[in-house]
């Protein structure tokens, strides 16, 4: 086995406030989409200034953190939230959904755009091959909550959780650790790849919501599903799987009509 590290969630105590590694992870995410869609912007509209660079990274943020707060809540476990809505606030607790913030984005892309003369996928495309740093520090900080971690199993990279976390004390798929480096590095690689060409419009959308719904289906496998939820079918469907089928699917047909309508090829982003 692989020893865990142990690391304190808390990155630094103030007494009056404490600041946790799970929220610096979200600060990487979005200070590193920043740098990397700077880099791009002239290439993306040579008209825009950083500072409506940073009002998109703004609007998106806010779209991350609301929309993967409350999609926490409705796909994951409403009852609890319900009986007592002040847990909504404790996000330095976790309790995050991916598919929320996904959710979250596009609507503020969408409120975006318009206020910009930006189309939907003009944006989305833009931005996708930005959100694996999001999604990679997100999984890391998961990883130092010691929360989300996989099946019991006897690979030689298995680790023990603290006892707080997992008190069962058994030997575990380190699952935070796969999503970081397939939803993290591959997509990352995948994405910046594959936009560097000019491409169609809404097929570097396709192939984020493709690939990200393959990388999380798979790992889902060695993943304990949330205990309030357990599995949704089958005996091994969970709600990360099922909220991903939308997503391959819709990537699918993003690619192909991408490719197969009369598009507008636009320089790469």
């Amino acid at each position: 086995m692989l020893p865990y590290p142990q690391i304190d969630p808390v990155a630094l105590d103030l007494k009056w406030i404490k600041i946790h590694w799970y929220g610096l992870m979200y600060l990487v995410g979005i200070g590193g989409a920043w740098l990397l869609a700077s880099r791009r912007l002239n290439r993306f509209d040579p008209t825009w200034s950083r500072e409506k660079l940073s009002d998109l990274v703004f609007w998106l943020s806010m779209g991350v953190i609301v929309g993967g707060r409350l999609g926490y809540v409705l796909f994951y476990d409403l009852h609890a939230y319900l009986a007592n809505p002040t847990l909504i606030l404790e996000v330095w607790k976790g309790g995050m959904s991916f598919h929320g913030g996904f959710i979250g984005v596009m609507l503020a892309a969408l409120w975006f755009g318009k206020r910009n003369n930006k189309s939907f996928f003009e944006l989305m495309d833009f931005v996708a091959p930005l959100v694996p740093i999001g999604l990679g520090a997100g999984r890391i900080g998961n990883f130092i909550n010691a929360e989300l971690w996989g099946k019991a199993t006897d690979v030689p990279w298995a680790m023990v959780f603290p006892p707080f976390s997992d008190p069962a004390q058994l030997p575990r798929h380190p699952s935070q650790l796969y999503q970081f480096a397939l939803e993290g590095v591959a997509l990352f690689l995948i994405l910046w790849l594959y936009s560097r060409k000019p491409r169609p419009t809404m097929a570097v959308s396709g192939m984020f919501a493709l690939f990200y719904g393959i990388f999380r289906f798979i790992v889902e496998f060695v993943r304990v599903p949330d205990a309030q939820l357990g599995y949704i079918a089958f005996g091994w469907l969970t709600m990360g799987q099922l909220l991903c089928v939308p997503m391959i699917v819709g990537g699918i047909f993003l690619i192909w009509w991408a490719y197969n309508r009369k598009p507008t090829v636009k320089a790469a982003v």
